[in-house]
């Protein structure tokens, strides 16, 4: 009973002359390997309004500079992990890097700070899709926990399949993603042309908050870096994809940081433009 269980679950065990079939292109390794990034734009942002907000509505014009400071580290992060790429071929994220540069110690407390950040990860990325079904379909409220473990291990099932696979079927919901973002940022700058759901609670940009003190800003900005987590996932993953590897796994992190970027800029700005708009 549990072996066919099983093989209906994850699939069939794949013989080693079809480990060349499992190469990824760009556009399925995007899809799994940058899934976690990308659905990190539905929080981050978030994020950091709901630490400003502890001041008040008239403090959010702050998450102007500190969103700019996140896509900076986007920036240097993005551009650490490409020279990486290049650097080990053979798959090298923090873990790897760490230890043949600076020691044993320095990769294994790498590679533990990556385990608790992909448990937490997890936590956070099913935690806020769960918030968002709930809030589409408030009668759901009672079943928050049963309904996240259910999506964990509809996850754990896909992830087990294999890469090509997981690729395949995570493809829809991360395109579809990115489609349902777009559509979200070109409906607000619509609503913002036409004057319509705005609000005016927030301080003009510039304007001197009482309350505001640099450990609330560097509060925000650690609570918006959230959405930088998995930008390493593509470094990590380098032997996954087809040959050029490492240019391949190169264009599809520009890729990843490009859509990450431009989600994060434009959905913040759009969102608080609305607020504050005159």
């Amino acid at each position: 009973m549990a072996s066919p269980l099983k093989r209906m679950l994850i699939g069939r065990p794949l013989k080693s002359s079809e480990a060349g079939d499992q190469k990824l292109g760009k556009l399925k390794a995007l899809a799994v390997l940058s899934s976690d990034a990308l659905s990190s734009v539905a929080y981050g942002t978030e994020q950091i309004l709901l630490v400003l907000i502890t001041v008040g509505a008239t403090a959010m014009w702050y998450s102007l500079p500190i969103a700019l400071c996140v896509l900076v580290l986007l920036f240097a992060l993005s551009l650490s992990y490409r020279q990486i790429i290049y650097a080990y071929p053979q798959g090298g994220g923090a873990y790897v890097v760490s230890r043949e540069n600076i020691g044993k110690n320095a990769g294994l407390i790498a590679g533990g700070s990556l385990l608790v950040d992909y448990m937490l990860t997890v936590a956070v990325s099913v935690s806020s899709g769960t918030d968002a079904i709930i809030a589409a379909i408030p009668s759901l409220y009672q079943f928050t926990v049963p309904l996240a473990i259910i999506l964990v291990i509809i996850v754990t099932i896909i992830n087990l399949r294999g890469v090509t696979e997981s690729a395949t079927i995570l493809a829809i919901p991360v395109y579809l993603f990115v489609f349902s973002m777009i559509v979200m940022i070109i409906t607000g700058l619509v609503k913002l042309a036409l004057g319509q759901d705005v609000s005016h609670e927030t301080a003009s940009v510039g304007t001197h908050v009482s309350g505001v003190t640099l450990i609330l800003l560097l509060r925000a900005f650690a609570s918006g870096s959230a959405s930088l987590t998995g930008i390493e996932a593509i470094s990590n993953a380098v032997p996954l994809f087809k040959d050029p590897k490492a240019k391949n796994a190169s264009r599809t992190l520009i890729m990843m940081a490009s859509i990450l970027g431009f989600f994060f800029c434009w959905s913040h700005i759009t969102g608080l433009l609305l607020w504050c708009s005159p």
